[in-house]
């Protein structure tokens, strides 16, 4: 999220650092694309529309295709203008949107994914991997500028700590805002939700690799970009993160919510650490919510994040 980052992220500023090794080093199209795997949301066709999730957010319990929130409350911020991209039949098209200018590197990045006895142990700075970034603070001669003046700049987080070994929960968990989980490069996975409880993929301006900053300076995804996907070695489903309960999320071609449970996750044989293993895991999709909709099993709570 951006500019003013909303109540749910502040809650959780003060904690997350992780690093991963890099084992692993990102619907509708014309009707509904099928899964970011195949390419990436922004890479996948010629139109490239996607139905918005707007207003597709709970309080009260998780339902497949929507976010199950903790709390949801509007703190202002984020992008403040609505582009032509945002259509009226309830799409949008994710090609029309303006991204962030720049390519900029961060050498010092690093991640160390590791596993000890069934714990996965993640460390790293929370800066990408092998991947860019757009020019943030966004500049007033950034077209971007003109919907969304993101102020923050990026900057390392100390990440460190160990995840729980996965077991389902006895009922779905909400999610709280901040960090859901962390992509195999290093960066931190939110939900999709921006500051004003909207589709973020949809609204918010965000850089050639669909990432940017919130106000500690965490740079983050909403959904699993292309750029990631496509760094991924090997073929069918691959591990492109973690999420704060333990379960790995995935990328695979032709999923989408309608195979997907309300956590936005299923059960089926993926190759983890080098072996194939049958586990539940979350599926990345182009498909609000992208990523999670619901913790399915116990979430690590409260992380240490550290500048």
């Amino acid at each position: 999220m951006s500019g003013g980052e909303d109540e749910r992220v502040r809650r959780r500023r003060n904690g997350f650092s992780i690093a991963f090794t890099l084992v692993v080093c990102a619907g509708l199209v014309a009707v509904l694309v099928h899964n970011i795997a195949t390419g990436g949301a922004r890479q996948t066709a010629t139109t490239r529309l996607l139905p918005l999730g707007d207003g597709r957010v709970s309080t009260s319990g998780a339902q497949r295709g929507w976010v199950y929130a903790c709390s949801v409350m509007s703190a202002g911020g984020g992008a403040f203008r609505e582009g032509s991209w945002i259509r009226t039949d309830g799409t949008f098209d994710l090609a029309a949107k303006p991204t962030v200018g720049g390519r900029v590197s961060w050498p010092a990045a690093h991640i160390d994914i590791t596993r000890n006895h069934g714990d996965v142990r993640i460390v790293g700075n929370g800066l990408p991997v092998g991947s860019t970034t757009g020019t943030f603070p966004i500049s007033s001669s950034d077209p971007a500028y003109a919907y969304d003046r993101n102020p923050n700049a990026i900057t390392a987080h100390r990440v460190s700590f160990t995840l729980p070994i996965p077991h389902r929960a006895a009922q779905p968990g909400c999610l709280t805002g901040g960090p859901v989980g962390y992509a195999v490069n290093g960066v931190a996975i939110f939900d999709a939700l921006d500051a004003e409880n909207r589709d973020a993929l949809a609204h918010e301006i965000l850089d050639h690799c669909d990432g940017h900053p919130e106000r500690t300076g965490i740079y983050h995804y909403h959904s699993i970009p292309a750029c990631l996907t496509n760094s991924v070695p090997g073929s069918g489903a691959k591990v492109v993160g973690w999420m704060l309960d333990g379960y790995p999320i995935v990328s695979e071609a032709h999923i989408t919510d309608a195979g997907l449970d309300a956590c936005h996750g299923r059960t089926s044989t993926i190759r983890l650490f080098g072996r194939s293993v049958r586990t539940y895991h979350y599926d990345a999709t182009a498909e609000y919510p992208y990523t999670i909709g619901c913790y399915h099993g116990t979430p690590l709570r409260q992380p240490p994040l550290l500048p």
